[in-house]
């Protein structure tokens, strides 16, 4: 049979499976928006749970996959040595390749932490220590290197990372470590850097050389920017935490912001800075109708902005409202016919998956039936794939009347950081990391292994 041949028998099989197959090569997936387009997704599951193609090992982290290609890329790590950038293939599992680099260090909550982004035959990684890599596909070499951290006034890792309570030394590595997922915007490669000489910073993706950066935003925080649409042109959001009430300066206490910037040049178009989260991770979500929620932890909620252009031809920004009763500490939520969806487990609070409509009306919560908790989630055919946080995968119906769950499957073991307030905050499993999905194929991890399950025929 020759090449000609097979992909049209190829093509075949796929359009008479009803499989509309797709990528998932970056943070959140094709659009960034935990949302695929593939169709062809099973209503029900066995009583077992899905198949498990295959399985791998893996170092402990938070660092999720992404696919492209038919292959899978992970940042993988290892405390005591430094970071590996592997290659899988996606119907198999079988490692294609890998490039390590050292960048020791361990913080609470020890491991990876960033997912990939994958652009034609390359791959662009930001890892725990700062250290981004753009990395030949073809040759599994790098093209160019810099660390967003040090290159930018930050001090390099120490053992245990910052300080966990007190004003922090000004360039003083976070508490958490680096947590970046890199965006391509054009001919940019944007991340956070949020170091004392920079806030966010832009790249030429081909040559590594730095086109544009902003000065200090704010506090540390540990969010990705991510880009929504003002008055049908891309604004690109930046969010930065609150001052943690204990690593604060006596008296200190400042409220965290959204940043509108422009995305070609960094400029500054518009700023919200009554944002009350003194740990950020979720990125802004695109809610419509230049409007921007952003969402936390902490017992701390959501607040919704709307951003509109003024006589002058400036932006301003104005909060539509703020709740506690809505948030996801460690995920954006995912949006579905006029509805939030998100996870808001945090450190005293357990309201599982809860839905919220545009004015900030919660609908239902699971609480803990069943229990919900800094786990990730993907909207595919009307449906949503979601992990939990702690052992299990879950299908669900998203109707925002009712919880309507049509399946779970244990699938994920225990791990994580069970030493000392971490193991008292983060419990016994932590699988808080980034799915993805590509082909029908649905990668998970924990803290020892990931998994690829088939979820459409």
């Amino acid at each position: 049979m020759n090449m000609k041949t097979t992909l049209i028998l190829g093509l075949l099989y796929v359009l008479s499976s009803g499989i509309q197959a797709a990528d998932w090569p970056q943070f959140l997936g094709p659009e960034r928006n935990s949302t695929s387009p593939e169709t062809g997704i099973f209503r029900s599951w066995p009583e077992n749970g899905p198949e498990v193609k295959w399985t791998v090992d893996v170092g402990r982290g938070y660092g999720g996959p992404v696919v492209s290609d038919g292959k899978v890329f992970l940042l993988d790590r290892d405390d005591e040595v430094g970071e590996k950038l592997r290659c899988f293939k996606l119907t198999d599992g079988e490692e294609l390749w890998s490039y390590a680099y050292d960048a020791p260090g361990s913080v609470m909550f020890p491991g990876s932490r960033g997912v990939p982004t994958v652009e034609d035959d390359r791959v662009y990684t930001c890892g725990h220590n700062g250290d981004l890599h753009c990395m030949d596909i073809k040759t599994h070499k790098p093209v160019w290197s810099a660390n967003v951290w040090t290159d930018f006034g930050g001090k390099p890792p120490t053992s245990g990372g910052g300080t966990r309570f007190g004003k922090p030394d000004p360039g003083e590595f976070p508490i958490w470590a680096i947590t970046q997922n890199p965006l391509v915007y054009g001919d940019l490669l944007i991340v956070a850097s949020q170091a004392p000489e920079a806030g966010v910073v832009a790249y030429d993706k081909i040559t590594g050389d730095l086109q544009w950066k902003t000065p200090s935003l704010g506090d540390v925080g540990y969010v990705s920017p991510s880009v929504v649409k003002i008055d049908g042109n891309d604004h690109l959001v930046m969010v930065t935490p609150s001052t943690n009430p204990f690593r604060a300066a006596p008296g200190e206490s400042n409220l965290g912001k959204f940043v509108g910037i422009e995305p070609l040049t960094g400029k500054k178009l518009w700023e919200y800075d009554k944002w009350n989260c003194h740990i950020s991770v979720s990125c802004a979500v695109d809610a419509g109708e230049n409007r921007v929620l952003v969402v936390g932890g902490y017992e701390l909620g959501a607040t919704m902005v709307k951003v509109e252009k003024q006589s002058d031809g400036s932006y301003a920004a104005t909060e539509l409202f703020t709740t506690e009763e809505f948030g996801d500490q460690t995920k954006p939520p995912i949006l579905h016919d006029g509805h939030f969806y998100a996870q808001y487990g945090t450190n005293n609070r357990r309201d599982g998956l809860c839905c919220m409509n545009m004015d900030g009306e919660i609908m239902w919560k699971t609480k803990r039936d069943p229990s919900f908790n800094k786990g990730s989630m993907i909207l595919v055919d009307g449906l949503i794939l979601a992990t939990d946080g702690e052992e299990s995968i879950h299908l669900i119906d998203p109707e925002p009347s009712e919880f309507k769950h049509l399946a779970s499957a244990r699938m994920l073991g225990e791990g994580g950081d069970s030493e000392g307030i971490a193991g008292r905050i983060g419990g016994r499993t932590q699988n808080w990391a980034p799915i993805a999905l590509s082909q029908g194929l649905l990668l998970i991890r924990d803290h020892n292994q990931m998994k690829c399950v088939k979820v459409a025929e």
